[in-house]
Order: C-alpha cells, then sequence, then structure tokens
C-alpha cells in the first residue's frame, strides 16, 4: 500500500528537522570550543583599532578604567580577578622608573599609604603585605592587563631594593612570571624557553612596557623587560645598584668632599652611616665601588647643580643619605674630612653620634646591574615614553619658570638690592653653633640593641624550666 503526497512531505520534512537540529548541535559544540580558546587571548587587533587593552573577554582603556564589552564572550569573575591561571607564562625582569614624590617608598608597609607597592585606594588593617588585600600599583596595573598568571607565590615576585618616603628611581627592577602569546615546545622547555630574545619572537610576544604604560600612573612608568631564568631574583641576582643625590653648590667646599667621599671606597662597616635594624641586620659590612661628584651643567646665575654618584654592591637602611649629610658638614668646613676614617672605626667608635639625615627628595636609585640582562623596549612603547617624559618635563620648567617670576617679583627690592643679592648662594654656618659629630650624644651600638632584644638569662632559665 502506497503512502500519500502528504505523508511524504511530513516524513521528508521531519528528517530535514532533524539534520538541522544535529548540525546545530554541532555548531553550538565548536563554538564552545572556540569561545573558550578565544577567553584566553590578547587580542592585538582590538588594542590598535581602539586604544585599549584587550585580555580574557575585558577591556581597559589608557586611563585604566574598564569598558564595556559582549556579554556573550565576557567572564565577568575572571575580568574582576585580573589573574588568568592555565595560560602560557614566562619569567621576566621589569625595569621601572617613577618618581618619589608622593609616595611612602616602594615597598609596602602597614598604615603607610601611598606606596608604589599600594595604591592609596587600598588599605588594608594587616601588617603584611598580602596579594588579594594589600594590592599595589604595579599589581593593580597587572591585573586590569591581566598579565599576572597564578597569585602572588606562583609569581616568584621579588624586587631588587627598597626605596625610602620622597626617593625616586629610574632603574628599579622586579622579576615575576606574566603571561605570554608564546608556548614552550615541551614540557622539558619550560624552565628555559622564555629567554630567547631574537627578533621574530618579539615581534610576538606581548609589549609589556607599552600595555602596562597605558594604565599606570602618571609617576610611575615601565621603561624595558627581559626574560630572565626562573632562578633569576630582582634582589640577589644585582651586582651592582648605583645611587645619585643633586644638591646645589652654594659655598660648599667640593675639594674637601672629593677627599672625604674616597674614604668610602672599599669594604668598611657602616653601622655608623645607616639606620641600625638589630633586629634583622646582623653585617654591616658593605662594598663601595666609587663615589664621585659632578657638576650637572644646570646653574641658577651664580649657583650651580651637582651631584654625588655612589656605586656598591648593597646599601644599608638609609645608608645613603646618612652618607651625604656628613659630606655635607665636610663641605660646610664643620668637620674635616678625617672624620669619615674615625666613623668608619666601628671597634674607636661603637657608638653612631646622633646626626640627621639629608633630605630624602634629591635622591634617586638610578640603575641595578645584573649580569646577561639586556632590557628591551619596542619603538612604539620607546616613543609613548619619550613624549610622556617631555611632556612632564616641559611642566616642571614651566613651574620653575614661575617660581623664578615670582622670587624676582613678590620680594621687594630695596636697600640696593638687585636680581643678583636675593639669588645669591647662602652664607656658610657659624662654626660656634655647630657641636663636633664626635663630642655628640651617641645611639646604642648594635651589640646593646641586640641585649635589649634577647630576654634576660633569668628569665630565659624561668622559661626553660616551664617547658
Amino acid at each position: 500500500m502506497s503512502t500519500s503526497p502528504d505523508a511524504d512531505s511530513v516524513d521528508a520534512l521531519r528528517s530535514h528537522i532533524h539534520s538541522l537540529q544535529t548540525t546545530i548541535n554541532e555548531l553550538e559544540k565548536q563554538n564552545a570550543e572556540l569561545s573558550s580558546r578565544l577567553s584566553g587571548c590578547c587580542c592585538r587587533k582590538m588594542e590598535d583599532e581602539i586604544g585599549c587593552v584587550v585580555d580574557g573577554g575585558g577591556a581597559v582603556d589608557g586611563n585604566g578604567k574598564s569598558m564595556k564589552m559582549d556579554k556573550k564572550t565576557r567572564k565577568k569573575k575572571d575580568f574582576k580577578t585580573g589573574i588568568l591561571e592555565h595560560h602560557p607564562r614566562r619569567y621576566v625582569a621589569l625595569r621601572l622608573m617613577y618618581f618619589g614624590q608622593r609616595f611612602y617608598g616602594f615597598a609596602s608597609e602597614a598604615q603607610l599609604d601611598p606606596t608604589v607597592e599600594t595604591p592609596n585606594s587600598f588599605r588594608s588593617e594587616s601588617h603584611h603585605t598580602d596579594f588579594g588585600v594589600m594590592q599595589s600599583e604595579i599589581f593593580k596595573a597587572l591585573e586590569k592587563t591581566k598579565l599576572l598568571v597564578g597569585d602572588k607565590k606562583k609569581s616568584q615576585y621579588s624586587r631588587c631594593g627598597r626605596t625610602d618616603k620622597g626617593v625616586s628611581s629610574f632603574g628599579q627592577v622586579i622579576s615575576l612570571f606574566l603571561r605570554s602569546n608564546l608556548r614552550p615546545k615541551n614540557t622539558d622547555d619550560a624552565n628555559n624557553w622564555g629567554l630567547s630574545i631574537d627578533r621574530d619572537v618579539l615581534d610576538a610576544e606581548i609589549d609589556y612596557v607599552r600595555v602596562l604604560n597605558r594604565v599606570l600612573p602618571k609617576d610611575i612608568r615601565v621603561t624595558g623587560w627581559c626574560p630572565v631564568p626562573i632562578d633569576f631574583s630582582a634582589r640577589f641576582s644585582c651586582m651592582s645598584r648605583e645611587y645619585k643625590y643633586f644638591f646645589w653648590r652654594d659655598n660648599l667646599d667640593i675639594r674637601a668632599m672629593e677627599s672625604a667621599g674616597q674614604k668610602f671606597v672599599g669594604d668598611h662597616d657602616f653601622r655608623n652611616f645607616c639606620k641600625m635594624d638589630a633586629f634583622n641586620v646582623h653585617n654591616y659590612k658593605r662594598h663601595i665601588t666609587s663615589f664621585e661628584l659632578s657638576s650637572c651643567d644646570k646653574r641658577l646665575e651664580s649657583n650651580e647643580l651637582w651631584c654625588f654618584k655612589i656605586k656598591g654592591s648593597a646599601f644599608l637602611w638609609h645608608q645613603v643619605r646618612c652618607m651625604v649629610a656628613v659630606m655635607f658638614m665636610v663641605g660646610q668646613g664643620l668637620e674635616s674630612p678625617d672624620v669619615m676614617d674615625a666613623l668608619l672605626d666601628t671597634d674607636g667608635t661603637p657608638r653612631k653620634p646622633q646626626y640627621t639625615m639629608a633630605p630624602e627628595m634629591p635622591l634617586v636609585l638610578q640603575s641595578c646591574e645584573f649580569e646577561g640582562v639586556r632590557f628591551i623596549c619596542s619603538s612604539d612603547a620607546r616613543q609613548a615614553l619619550h613624549v610622556h617624559l617631555e611632556d612632564g618635563y616641559r611642566t616642571y620648567e614651566l613651574e620653575a619658570a614661575m617660581a623664578y617670576e615670582a622670587l624676582l617679583t613678590c620680594l621687594p627690592q630695596e636697600h640696593g638690592f638687585s636680581d643678583q643679592s636675593l639669588l645669591s648662594t647662602k652664607p656658610k654656618k657659624k662654626a660656634a653653633s655647630h657641636i663636633s659629630l664626635m663630642s655628640r650624644p651617641t645611639e646604642p651600638s648594635y651589640e646593646e640593641r641586640r641585649a635589649k632584644l634577647n630576654p634576660k638569662p633569668e628569665v630565659r632559665e624561668l622559661s626553660d624550666q616551664s617547658t
């Protein structure tokens, strides 16, 4: 018995619908797989077109503000955390510069906001730097750009050094794992594959400098990056550090200061030239490679800008500012260059005389030297950095010109005073008002500080008996 034409049409239609449903299911499965891959990609094309950082379905504009994207391809939870797991990564060193006037130093401290590692908008009651609570300006930018892979422990973060409140740096270095566009060829090479800096490899890699500088505040910039081995430490792999301290010459005796500065060169115990931390630091010997004074080719009428250049393997807490403070006393004729010999002789002078450190603002961590580390900066990132710094320099020059005009205009020029006399160098301090360093009250010695930290013998005996 044959079927009617209507029944054949119905069967054909049902078969076609079933085929379409199968095709739709297959396409939805493929779409899910492609969406999963897309969520972990860094879409460079979109970055260039709209001027933002695009990662994992989220976007950040040049000011660090979130930009709305298609909800179908955006995972809100991953976008908020800014930490991407299970992505290719490489261990890199980042070179940073920052102007420290508004910071309480580079490293985060309890209740001291902001620091370069602790932005003002993130506060914590904890006395420790917690990756999830006490976030940093640097890590805040890394989260916005989704460059972090894992938590702080997995990132293996290290920094070259800490700088004091108000101190700037043009060569601070940190190291950590960051997300990469590249994958190791095999798991055996996972620790060393990222050391290549070939041009074709660099062109395919994330431009870390350009991406991060788009979201960092104006007074912090990344100036270069370099792939480093996994056992690299920004702190312990550093071969030397160089500081600069700027000052106006005024009436300072440059020759006397040069003579005094040479006494620092070599291996010495600098406990009388630092803020002693007897609880954590037990070795106060440091090696100074060079101590130089040089003109900066910058003048203000009859005055001239100079700087100390101090290079060494490592430095103690406040060491440079203490060294400079005593140097200024020598330059003013208040102390002899021989006072350096007495202060460096810790057997004869076990206690540090009380004196005030030099101001922090003119101090700069100029550079940190590492073996085999060559920092990279793309031409686009270098150009943007040049424009940014040039704009800042012009702004400061305008402010300086206005301050100079105020000096000439607002102060009365009477009784024979001229423009030149208003800008004359400072007179020497009277020697009578100065108390010799070796005659001043002293701070406790290292041994005395340690004795206060350690429990008394009788208390220790009672403690032993109680256990």
